[in-house]
């Protein structure tokens, strides 16, 4: 009896410690995983934070493109403002080299600057439609990129050129090959672009399709690339009609083919990006019209 107590003094030490680094083992293991969760999440905000840095940098040098195009187009206008006061100023100084002027002509220069105040006030009224024009696509895209959300650039691209918005979506989201039926993933992407088209009532646009040039096979009612084009394009139109309730009013449907490529069709990757279905936004070119009617 003595001696099976003594082996149990000598081994109770030997167990309580194996107890204790247990303990302590798992406790080290909880902590190890908690700092592998934390380890994950930042690594996934990291990332979101470069996305949303690429997007703002793309926003910036769309911007930057714009302001500098309306610059160019401000300094030509005040270019002919300048030629055509230098041109008055020096009418004027011939005509006080004169010892007489004439009733006529005294009328004559009034009426010349007047044109030239007109003018002065036509161009900056211009400028301001522009500017404003500039503002109102800008905001566009930027509701149009927030509705649409972090989509890969690769599928779906929204851009200002020229003071146009297009909004160009690859064949792969919207359709299958050689298929002009939307498929389940495309009605999401247009319902998104067709919330913010409804909010804009006056905006007007023209869909097209796009194909590249690789011919057809055995495509039954589609007669060539041309063909599928124009069905790509109304089938879309008919959705946004049908589906979300845009104004047909306001659409147009438009087939390009394979004859406004914007890659090189001799390689796969021009070939996928020449395969997209566009959406363009129309400039209402009634306000500028008004502008040159003559005032009553």
């Amino acid at each position: 009896m003595k001696r099976y107590s003594a082996i149990l003094l000598i081994s109770l030490p030997a167990f309580l410690f194996s107890c204790v680094s247990t303990k302590k083992f798992k406790t080290a293991q909880n902590d190890y995983a908690k700092l592998q969760e934390q380890y994950k999440s930042l690594q996934k905000d990291n990332a979101t934070c470069g996305e949303e840095k690429g997007i703002l940098v793309r926003q910036k040098d769309a911007l930057e493109r714009e302001n500098a195009l309306l610059k160019g187009q401000i300094k030509d206008m005040n270019g002919q403002i300048d030629f055509l006061k230098a041109n008055n100023n020096q009418a004027i100084k011939q005509l006080e080299d004169m010892s007489v002027i004439s009733a006529s002509q005294a009328e004559s220069i009034k009426k010349s600057m007047e044109n030239i105040g007109a003018k002065d006030a036509y161009i900056q009224t211009l400028q301001q439609q522009m500017a404003r024009k500039d503002s109102l696509n800008m905001a566009l895209v930027m509701n149009l990129k927030g509705a649409i959300g972090n989509l890969d650039d690769q599928d779906i691209n929204i851009k200002v050129d020229k003071g146009v918005v297009y909004i160009d979506i690859s064949d792969k989201l919207l359709f299958a090959s050689g298929k002009y039926d939307i498929t389940p993933q495309a009605k999401v992407v247009l319902g998104k672009v067709a919330t913010v088209l409804k909010n804009q009532p006056d905006i007007e646009f023209m869909v097209e399709g796009h194909t590249d040039n690789v011919p057809l096979k055995g495509a039954g009612v589609l007669l060539d690339n041309w063909d599928l084009s124009v069905k790509r394009a109304t089938s879309v139109v008919r959705m946004l009609q049908k589906d979300y309730g845009l104004d047909p009013a306001k659409m147009a449907a438009a087939g390009r083919g394979e004859y406004k490529p914007i890659a090189d069709n001799s390689t796969k990757e021009g070939r996928a990006a020449n395969r997209r279905t566009r959406i363009v936004i129309l400039p209402q070119l009634d306000q500028f019209f008004k502008l040159l009617e003559p005032k009553q």
